[in-house]
């Protein structure tokens, strides 16, 4: 192997930082945004400052976590090798089939309703909007699984195709904003007047991303090595370059859908989520057509993210459980992913939100035990501790 340092070119840099962004934003970055905009109202500033901490911050420093550790399993081996083993599954457990993956499905066809609710009646005794949400689920999960074949492709796939119409999408979205007569921003909800910060940081949870940057790591790896780089450090390297530049895409999206979010108090009221906020904000911007606009957005983000996860999550239980290959694997998570996104977002949510609550705390205390430059936080002994106080303090939080 040659000692030449290997670097991507900035053409090659920004694609990969394009895929992994690709690979973050997905439902939850569209909901969670906007909603805590629409919740904090006049104190959005102070809420997404929170927001962009756990949503944003929090993921990147998780890529460069992983890229210099080796993996989520060396990121905690110092704990213990048996919580290594088990906190890696429940992560991409939460991450794949049990929530991240089925949510993609839930949240990008409850996006269609300006279809869907045209549908009436039964078939052979099931009604036929619950036929409407299978078949959906199941075209998606078939055409997501086939997409996840070749891990090293998508690059190309996400990267060159997919997230370009994304990104020109949501543009066009906040540009309609800017130009439209201005919508003021109401009070903030009861709860986001006092710790618009503090609630926006820990919204930040749902969206799933610091737990999708310890995943995500080995799949920009491939497609890293796939544009000619060998070299292990020079991987690790462009991987955390990368990961800065997802960064910068993320925040910048962010900020523009928390804005709309923070301004759409006028139009809509006593919204539950996220979607129900883009959907009059889309119908007011552009009337009937708005209703499509939105829909694309959330089926290309959702795409991604879903693509993205199968390949992570089959890569990583092909290699913990190799009597089942990486194809099996695929086909089984799939195949679980689309019985979940059956039970539908609102359920998902609820779920996911305690889950995520215990479990992110422990997140955040890994990457941060393996990023600061002290040498004592190596010791595994006070590793263990810091842990223990995150768990901890993370089941306090659901009480």
């Amino acid at each position: 192997m040659s000692n030449t340092v290997q670097k991507l070119c900035p053409r090659h840099l920004l694609l990969i930082g394009v895929t992994l962004f690709s690979m973050f934003f997905g439902s939850g970055n569209l909901i969670f945004p906007s909603y805590i905009g629409y919740q904090a109202g006049t104190s959005a500033p102070f809420a997404f400052a929170g927001f962009a901490l756990s949503a944003v911050v929090l993921p990147v420093l998780g890529v460069a976590a992983v890229a210099r550790c080796g993996g989520l399993d060396r990121l905690c081996e110092r704990v213990h090798p048996r919580f290594s083993q088990v906190f890696s599954i429940i992560i991409y457990l939460c991450i794949g089939p049990m929530l991240a993956i089925p949510r993609t499905a839930s949240t990008s066809y409850s996006m269609f309703t300006f279809l869907t609710d045209r549908l009436h009646g039964s078939f052979l005794g099931i009604p036929v909007p619950m036929l409407a949400q299978v078949l959906f689920s199941l075209l998606f999960f078939a055409a997501a699984a086939a997409a996840a074949n070749r891990p090293e492709r998508l690059k190309d796939l996400l990267g060159r195709h997919m997230t370009p119409v994304l990104l020109v999408l949501i543009l066009i979205l906040f540009a309609a904003g800017l130009l439209h007569p201005a919508l003021p921003a109401a009070a903030a909800a009861d709860g986001w007047n006092r710790q618009p910060f503090l609630r926006g940081f820990t919204e930040g949870y749902q969206t799933m991303d610091t737990m999708a940057a310890v995943v995500f790591g080995i799949i920009i790896a491939i497609n890293i090595r796939a544009l000619g780089v060998e070299e292990n450090s020079s991987v690790v390297r462009e991987t955390m370059r990368g990961g800065v530049i997802a960064g910068l895409f993320l925040c910048g999206v962010y900020g523009m859908l928390t804005f709309l979010g923070a301004r759409s108090g006028s139009l809509v009221q006593g919204a539950q989520n996220g979607t129900e906020i883009l959907t009059a904000l889309c119908r007011e911007f552009f009337g009937g057509t708005g209703a499509v606009l939105l829909a694309l957005i959330f089926f290309i983000a959702c795409f991604n993210v879903c693509v993205g996860l199968i390949c992570s999550c089959s890569r990583f239980f092909a290699e913990q459980f190799p009597a089942l290959s990486f194809r099996q694997w695929k086909l089984g998570i799939t195949a679980w992913s689309f019985v979940v996104s059956i039970l539908g977002l609102n359920l998902i949510l609820a779920i996911s939100s305690p889950i995520l609550s215990v479990i992110y705390p422990v997140a955040i205390a890994i990457i941060l035990v393996n990023l600061l430059p002290f040498s004592i936080l190596k010791k595994s002994w006070l590793q263990r501790t810091i842990v223990l106080l995150a768990l901890a303090s993370g089941i306090a939080s659901i009480w």
